[in-house]
C-alpha cells in the first residue's frame, strides 16, 4: 500500500489516484480552500471544483479507524473533513462528477456501483478490520446498501444529515433523531443565490438595457425585480409563500412584485388604451419568469423528487410561456400604437 502526504487544497488537489494509494489530509482549511468555496458558491469554473476519488487518510488512522463516504465535490469534501478533524479515520471519496452528495445520489453517480468500485480499487478490507462504512443520510437514495453488502462484505451505515454532527455522532454510536432531522434555514437557502444570479445577470441586463430604451425606466426596472425575486428573494421566503408548487409559488412572488410597476403604468401620462396595454403586459409577462427561475431551487426542500419536478414542469412551463408570449405580444402592439402616434 503506497501513501502520499501533505494536505489537499486547490493548489494541489489530487487529479489522478491510482488502486490502494492513500492520500493523507489534514482537517485545517487554507486560504485556498476557502477562496475555492467562495468561487464554487459564485460558480465559477463550476466543473473545477472537485477533488479526485480514492481513499484519503485524516489523522493518524489504525485498522479500527472509521471510514467515512463522501462526494468529490471540495464543499462536501471539506466540509467532512473540517467537521471530523481531530478524529483518525479514513475518507472514501466516491466520483460524483463533481456533484454534492444530494444531487449525486438523484443523478446516480452517488450510487451502489460507484462505491462497490472504490471499496474494491481501495482494497479497503486490507485497510481496515472492520466492515462499516460510514455515509451521509442524504446519499440513500442512491445506495441499495444490501448490494453493497453482499458485493464488498461492508455494512453501510447512515450518518447525519450534517457533516457538523458526526463527532457527537461517533461518541454515542448513533443518529439522534435530531440528527436525522433535515433542516434547510434562511442561511442554508441564502447560500444558493449567488450563484443563481449569476446565471441570470448577463441576459438580466441585456433585457433590462433594451426596455429601457425602448419602454423606459419602469418597465426596466420592473423587469430586473422579476428577475432577482426569482433568482434571490424566492429561496429566502420560500416556506412562507402559499402554496405546495414552487411554479405557483413563484407566479404569487412575481405578481406581488411586478403588481406596483403595473399600477404604475396606469397612472402614467399616455392614453387610457395604451396605460392599459402597458399594465397588462407587465403583469402578464414578467411573473412567468419569476415563477420559471424558482424552479431552480426545487433542491432547497426535502418535499421535491424527480417525479414531481417533471411532473410540475410538465404542468406549468406551458402555462408560463402563453403568459409570457401574450405579454410580450401585448406589449409588442403598445409599442407599435406608441410610435405610430408620434409618427
Amino acid at each position: 500500500m503506497s501513501t502520499c502526504c501533505g494536505s489537499v487544497s486547490p493548489s494541489n488537489r489530487p487529479h489522478a489516484l491510482c488502486s490502494a494509494e492513500i492520500r493523507r489530509i489534514t482537517g485545517v482549511l487554507t486560504l485556498a480552500d476557502r477562496w475555492d468555496h467562495i468561487k464554487a458558491r459564485w460558480g465559477h469554473r463550476r466543473s473545477d471544483h472537485r477533488v479526485a476519488p480514492g481513499l484519503y487518510a485524516l489523522g493518524d488512522p489504525t485498522p479500527d479507524s472509521p471510514v467515512f463516504v463522501t462526494a468529490n465535490y471540495t464543499l462536501s469534501f471539506d466540509a467532512l473533513r473540517t467537521a471530523v478533524n481531530g478524529v483518525d479515520g479514513y475518507i472514501l471519496v466516491l466520483d460524483t462528477r463533481g456533484v454534492n452528495v444530494w444531487c449525486a445520489a438523484g443523478k446516480g453517480t452517488f450510487g451502489t456501483d460507484e462505491i462497490v468500485n472504490r471499496v474494491q480499487a481501495a482494497a479497503l478490507s486490507q485497510v481496515v478490520s472492520h466492515r462499516d462504512l460510514i455515509l451521509p443520510q442524504l446519499g440513500a437514495p442512491g445506495v441499495a446498501a444490501h448490494e453493497v453488502k453482499r458485493r464488498t462484505g461492508f455494512r453501510v451505515v447512515y450518518g447525519p444529515v450534517r457533516a457538523e454532527d458526526l463527532p457527537a455522532y461517533l461518541r454515542q454510536g448513533e443518529a439522534s433523531p435530531e440528527m436525522r432531522r433535515i433542516r434547510f434555514t434562511i442561511r442554508d437557502r441564502a447560500a444558493l443565490v449567488p450563484v443563481e444570479l449569476v446565471h441570470v445577470a448577463l441576459p438580466m441586463v441585456i433585457a433590462a438595457a433594451v426596455l429601457f430604451l425602448l419602454r423606459g425606466p419602469v418597465a426596466a426596472v420592473a423587469a430586473l425585480v422579476a428577475v432577482l425575486a426569482g433568482a434571490g428573494l424566492f429561496p429566502l421566503l420560500l416556506p412562507w409563500i402559499p402554496t405546495t408548487d414552487f411554479s405557483s409559488k413563484g407566479f404569487i412572488l412575481g405578481a406581488v412584485v411586478v403588481l406596483p410597476f403595473a399600477a404604475g403604468e396606469l397612472l402614467g401620462d399616455a392614453t387610457a388604451s395604451q396605460r392599459v396595454g402597458d399594465a397588462l403586459a407587465l403583469a402578464l409577462a414578467l411573473p412567468p419568469v419569476t415563477a420559471y427561475l424558482a424552479l431552480n431551487f426545487t433542491g432547497a426542500t426535502t418535499f421535491t423528487s424527480k417525479t414531481g419536478v417533471a411532473r410540475e414542469m410538465a404542468t406549468y412551463i406551458r402555462p408560463m410561456a402563453w403568459l409570457f408570449g401574450t405579454g410580450t405580444l401585448v406589449w409588442l402592439v403598445t409599442t407599435i400604437l406608441r410610435w405610430l402616434d408620434i409618427a
